[in-house]
């Protein structure tokens, strides 16, 4: 494991292992298995992973006025799921999701989204909510059928623990169901301001969110009145600010649920915190990464240039090679600056206008930057090392 640990265990008591999350005031960290009230999870093996891992899970919001919004990828070979959530999926009410890990149910035809929908459906008759309610999710390998005997079966095991006594430690086992890659489980509890939250996420590899994230789920009795403006402001600094390998996720989903039950809102900068801290674990945790890198490019011609130039530096290979290396090569920032902006005139980019040293520097995080004096635009984005383990892990993926 890297240097980086689960949200709900962070140094001496604090909120965030990165320099880089400012949380409000006056959080309390809870026990990762509470879950505000109102709300239940759950998680079990069904075999699709295989080894007894936990693979099966849901999370339940037994309040019929939920606030929700549901943030999808962009990524125009979108799984069966995505398909379901956008076609299907009543997003202004979403009373519970089903999500399974070790297949993507990705590239799988009419019969994909007939197992999702099945899906869907066997949670919904087990609840009885009404399957417009119920949101899918699913991860793992693309193109390979869902074993859908596995997941029927395990339907009934993991409504049964959505309540009573098994309900106890059910977001510990959810956030575990949810994980396939991932090192560690990405998850958090916490209470300020009289409201409680918490949140639950899984990422590795296949990073690079064009919109919404791997996958993430949070829960809240805040009042949030414009829930979808809400997630769509904490995504875009956090979750839409990583990236791993450059690769968008054919099955990246991100769900927010309120209740509004302890008449409270959210704190200001509440939920853009989580998610940052969420979204900075897992590019910590990605496949095989060992330190993580801030660049941030000021100077350029508009926004769009900056976030251009900015994700070209931070997906260079040469620069994630330099990162794990410790070696503050400013000429790999040049020329993948260079490469993002070819036909143009930049001039020379030197150490003047480019800060490399802080790859040098000790410790897991590392702040770049680079200077282009063509205008106003900036953008930052976080990146991760590239390591010989992230080759090892997707070169053998599915064999």
């Amino acid at each position: 494991m890297s240097g980086y640990e689960s949200l709900s265990v962070p140094p001496e008591g604090g909120f965030s292992r990165a320099r880089w999350v400012a949380p409000p005031a006056g959080i309390e960290l809870l026990d990762p298995a509470v879950l505000p009230a109102g709300f239940r999870a759950g998680g079990v093996a069904c075999g699709i992973q295989g080894q007894g891992a936990t693979d099966l899970g849901a999370v339940v919001c037994d309040d019929e006025t939920v606030a929700s919004a549901v943030l999808l990828t962009a990524n125009a070979a979108a799984a069966a799921p995505v398909r379901v959530c956008r076609d299907s999926l009543r997003q202004d009410g979403i009373r519970a999701v089903i999500v399974n890990s070790g297949n993507a149910n990705a590239a799988t035809g009419e019969q994909g989204i007939r197992d999702a929908l099945a899906m869907r459906d066997g949670l919904a008759a087990g609840l009885g909510l009404a399957p417009e309610t119920v949101a899918v999710a699913e991860t793992g390998v693309i193109g390979v059928p869902l074993e859908m005997k596995a997941v029927l079966d395990g339907l009934p095991d993991l409504v049964e623990g959505l309540g009573g006594e098994a309900a106890a430690a059910g977001a510990v086992r959810f956030s575990e169901a949810i994980m396939t890659t991932d090192k560690w489980p990405k998850r958090v509890s916490l209470t300020v301001d009289g409201i409680t939250l918490s949140a639950q996420a899984k990422g590795a590899g296949m990073i690079e969110p064009g919109f919404a994230t791997m996958l993430c789920f949070v829960q809240t009795d805040a009042v949030v009145e414009r829930p979808e403006a809400a997630l769509r402001a904490a995504v875009g600094s956090s979750f839409e600010r990583i990236t791993v390998d450059g690769q968008m996720s054919t099955n990246d989903t991100v769900l927010l649920q309120a209740t509004g039950g302890s008449g409270r809102p959210l704190p200001a900068g509440l939920l853009e915190a989580v998610l940052l801290q969420l979204a900075l674990e897992i590019v910590a945790d990605g496949e095989g990464a060992s330190r993580v890198g801030r660049i941030e490019v000021t100077g350029a011609a508009d926004r769009e240039e900056a976030e251009l130039v900015a994700r070209k530096i931070a997906n260079s290979p040469l620069v994630k090679t330099a990162l794990l290396g410790r070696d503050p090569n400013w000429g790999r920032i040049a020329q993948a600056a260079g490469q993002a902006l070819a036909g143009q005139d930049v001039g020379d980019l030197g150490p003047d206008v480019i800060a490399a040293e802080g790859i040098a520097a000790g410790g897991r995080e590392a702040d770049l930057g680079l200077r282009l004096d063509r205008g106003d635009g900036s953008a930052h984005v976080y990146f991760s090392d590239l390591t010989h383990e992230y080759i090892v892990i997707n070169a053998e993926y599915t064999t």
